[in-house]
């Protein structure tokens, strides 16, 4: 979707930055930057924005061979944020009605013909509407019986619907999942018996059949529960100036280690690298780094690179 960010307070005016949003899109950027092929698959409307979408998607490097323009007059979702207090921003939603909202099976089934090592999901699509929430489990079913490994990153919009609601459309996403990722307080939306402690929600969820539970906790780190054990790391400490798109950031750089099978500490180390990056500068995803650059973080303060 296209993204209007604001300055100030929206209803006070004022100019706005024109750019491309969507938790998916991020990732595919974040993992085309550090290298890897990358596929996006959806529906975009016959309109500038949704030119501007797959321009901005295909100068990223991102595959956008199975991205479809829509034809029946749907526009192309829409986002605005605003800041409000420090790192605090508000997002509005104009998603209802829009192309990506009706995406279906038959859009996105032909992107996983080519046998991809990763398919990833998020919660939002199936929030958009059933028939998005079908193409999102038709995906992960698809995926899971190619041999894909299924991620799928809970990424709750209360703006978009409840937690009830949610909870309904990604318990039959889990029982497809290999990697679940999800902030300590959208864990619980994944479980059939809600309000346990933490350690116990991921023990159900591993018994589920998940093979690995990743809990992001913010400026805290993150944690990585596989049937061996536990495994934390701290966030990097930087100066934040826009945190959202940090936990997109963070999730393809988790993907990026996966890909490249390293072992979970040295994923966890690029997924906290790669969120720094995105809260310590502004937009979702235009300071997410290269790989050259994934080492700039290890450099004195007041280097200048000549």
């Amino acid at each position: 979707m296209a993204a209007l960010r604001a300055q100030g307070a929206l209803r006070l005016g004022g100019s706005l930055g024109l750019s491309v949003a969507g938790a998916e899109s991020n990732v595919a950027i974040g993992l085309a930057r550090l290298g890897h092929r990358v596929r996006w698959a959806g529906r975009v409307g016959a309109d500038e924005l949704g030119a501007l979408v797959l321009r901005t998607l295909r100068a990223e490097g991102v595959d956008i061979e199975y991205a479809i323009t829509d034809d029946t007059g749907r526009p192309t979702g829409l986002l605005l944020t605003e800041p409000r207090l420090g790192t605090l921003t508000r997002v509005s939603y104009y998603r209802s009605g829009s192309a990506g909202s009706v995406v279906s099976p038959a859009d996105v089934l032909p992107a996983l013909a080519a046998t991809p090592r990763i398919l990833h999901l998020t919660g939002i699509t199936p929030a958009l509407s059933p028939t998005a929430a079908e193409a999102a489990l038709a995906a992960a079913t698809a995926a899971r019986e190619a041999g894909i490994t299924v991620c799928l990153d809970v990424n709750h919009r209360s703006r978009l619907w409840t937690a009830d609601s949610a909870r309904t459309a990604l318990r039959p996403l889990l029982a497809r999942t290999d990697l679940l990722v999800a902030s300590e307080d959208e864990l619980p939306l994944v479980l059939e018996r809600p309000g346990v402690d933490e350690p116990e929600a991921v023990r159900s969820v591993l018994a589920e059949g998940v093979g690995e539970v990743v809990v992001k906790r913010g400026a805290r780190g993150a944690t990585a529960f596989t049937a061996d054990g536990a495994t934390d790391r701290a966030a990097r400490q930087v100066d934040a100036v826009d945190l959202v798109g940090a936990g997109d950031a963070f999730v393809s750089g988790y993907l990026s280690g996966l890909l490249d099978s390293v072992d979970i500490p040295a994923r966890l180390y690029r997924a906290v690298t790669t969120a720094a990056f995105a809260v310590a500068t502004r937009g979702d995803w235009e300071g997410l780094p290269t790989r050259d650059e994934l080492g700039l973080f290890d450099q004195p303060d007041g280097t200048t690179i000549r």
